[in-house]
Formats: structure tokens, C-alpha cells, sequence
């Protein structure tokens, strides 16, 4: 059973992320509060995952997805908006966030889509997507992306080709024959190594460094 936690100003928004989830299989609406409970409700409920509007009026998101992040057990952390402003996709991967989804999601993918953030894949909108391609993301990465991944071990990788290609944790455990709690533990420490926030930053070193060239051209050579 998937937990989630809604966290959003306005009580109709939440009632109705409640409403769609609760309908779905394997997933549970724990709680739903505005910004300024966010932190103390997740500390005590322990949810496994966020979905956290980005700007409210009692706190903003991002003070709360940085609080967040750094609980002993932190969530996974989606944050939701009615527009796209680059600023706040940036500051909000940068800081961790999973994914970045609008509020107008088509409510028969909702689901679909917390099943993929749960299972420790990443979630744009297309909007945003562009944004992090466009390369907006990379001016906040200090050094060059080749010298990081050279502190990754082989497999470590092969983890991250797949994490760029987009595959969940679940994904990745059934390509590479692994355990997913081994995929689980080779993230963290790709992330961990790297020194990013989270798996888009990551996926972004691994396309600067020219990870991912099509396998057919690695095959053909």
C-alpha cells in the first residue's frame, strides 16, 4: 500500500487528489493538511509519499519540500502547480523533489503516476520536461559532469544509464537481475557521489557525460 500525503492550500484540491487516489488500487490517502502542518504530520504518520503544492500562502512549498528532505525517513516529495514558472522546477529538483506535476493531470493518470513516483521514478510534465532539457538545471552544477561519474563503480553506472533513461527502481532490478532494495541502495550512493539532489539532476550528468548513446550505435559500433 502506497501512503500518500496531500499537501495543499486550498481544501477542494485536496479533497479531490483524495478522492481519485482512495479509488485506487494499492494506494491510501493518509492525510490531508495545509502547508503549515505539512512537516509535523509527516514526521508522525511517516507517509511514503508527498504531493506538496509548491506555493501557498501560509508557508511556502519549497521551505516545506527542504524541511522534508531532511527528516530521518524522508518521502518521496512530487510538487504540484496550476502554471509553470522555471524558477520553482529548478529550485524544486535541485532540492530533491521527485517530480513536478500540474494540478489539471488527467485524473485517470494520477494513479499511475504515484505508482511510478513510489517506485523511485520521476515525473514531469511536459512542460517541465523541456525546461530541464533546455539544460536550466545545469547551471547550478559546479563541476564537470565526466570528473563526477568517475567516482561511480561500473554497476553504479549501469544504474544510472537506466535512471536516466527514465526506469523505475522496479525497472531497473528486473533489467539488471537485481534485488530492488539493491537498485535502492546503488541510487543512493550514485546520488550520494555525485553530490545531487535527486535522480533528474543525476540523469542530467549522465546526458552531459554522453551516457546515453542509443544501444543499437553502441552495438553497431
Amino acid at each position: 500500500m502506497i501512503r500518500v500525503m496531500v499537501v495543499d492550500d486550498e481544501a477542494l484540491i485536496r479533497t479531490g487528489f483524495q478522492h481519485i487516489l482512495d479509488a485506487a488500487d494499492g494506494i491510501e490517502v493518509v492525510a490531508t493538511v495545509p502547508g503549515g502542518q505539512a512537516v509535523r504530520t509527516a514526521q508522525r504518520i511517516r507517509p511514503d509519499l508527498v504531493l506538496l503544492d509548491v506555493r501557498m500562502p501560509d508557508v511556502d512549498g519549497l521551505t516545506v519540500l527542504a524541511a522534508l528532505r531532511r527528516l530521518p525517513r524522508p518521502p518521496v516529495v512530487a510538487m504540484l502547480t496550476t502554471f509553470d514558472m522555471d524558477e520553482y522546477v529548478a529550485t524544486a529538483l535541485r532540492s530533491g523533489a521527485a517530480g513536478f506535476l500540474l494540478k489539471d493531470t488527467d485524473p485517470e493518470e494520477l494513479p499511475f503516476l504515484v505508482r511510478t513516483l513510489a517506485d523511485g521514478g520521476t515525473v514531469l510534465s511536459s512542460k517541465v520536461t523541456r525546461t530541464v532539457v533546455d539544460g536550466y538545471l545545469e547551471a547550478g552544477s559546479q563541476e564537470p559532469a565526466p570528473h563526477s561519474l568517475d567516482r561511480l563503480t561500473d554497476r553504479e553506472r549501469a544504474v544510472l544509464v537506466l535512471i536516466a533513461e527514465g526506469l523505475s527502481n522496479t525497472d531497473i532490478a528486473t533489467r539488471m537481475h537485481l534485488s530492488t532494495g539493491t537498485v535502492k541502495d546503488h541510487v543512493s550512493a550514485i546520488l550520494t557521489k555525485l553530490e545531487v539532489g535527486g535522480r533528474v539532476q543525476a540523469a542530467l550528468l549522465a546526458e552531459r557525460a554522453g551516457l546515453l548513446k542509443p544501444p543499437r550505435e553502441q552495438e553497431g559500433g
